[in-house]
């Protein structure tokens, strides 16, 4: 590892900062089969801001049986429902459980509804349970680096 930071040094202007601990709201752990990356502090900042840090969790990410339309009482603050979209559109890099859950309420950005925002909440809640999830990123059996390129 050592001849390639050196190889690569010697080529590019780089700096090496150690190993990766914390990285733009993405924690990353070493474990013996590889890296794991999750986003628990992110996620409990998400969760202060929306003031659902005390509640209580719910085990699926959206309502059962139940599904979203865009008619409804318009949401008195719009802008407070777009700032917790942001937050957990980012947060699905390591929770892609939440995948589905945050793009079908992202579909109502334009005019959301006090439904769509209990349907925002309830994710919130569902992050809330397993709030330290992430991704293993499992190590692989060779060490080759292998690059592709498109000359078009």
């Amino acid at each position: 590892m050592t001849r390639f930071i050196t190889s690569l040094h010697n080529k590019f202007a780089i700096k090496d900062l150690g190993t990766l601990n914390y990285f733009l709201g993405l924690e990353a752990s070493s474990t013996t089969d590889g890296i794991f990356l999750c986003q628990s502090k992110y996620a409990t900042e998400v969760l202060q801001r929306a003031d659902l840090l005390d509640c209580k969790p719910v085990s699926t990410p959206l309502v059962v049986n139940e599904s979203l339309t865009a008619n409804g009482v318009l949401h008195p603050d719009p802008t407070l429902y777009r700032s917790l979209i942001g937050p957990l559109k980012y947060l699905t890099i390591t929770r892609p459980d939440i995948s589905y859950a945050v793009n079908h309420v992202s579909q109502f950005l334009q005019a959301p509804t006090i439904t769509h925002f209990k349907y925002v909440k309830w994710i919130l809640r569902y992050v809330k349970g397993p709030v330290s999830y992430g991704l293993v990123f499992s190590r692989p059996s060779t060490t080759t680096v292998l690059g592709y390129s498109n000359t078009d």
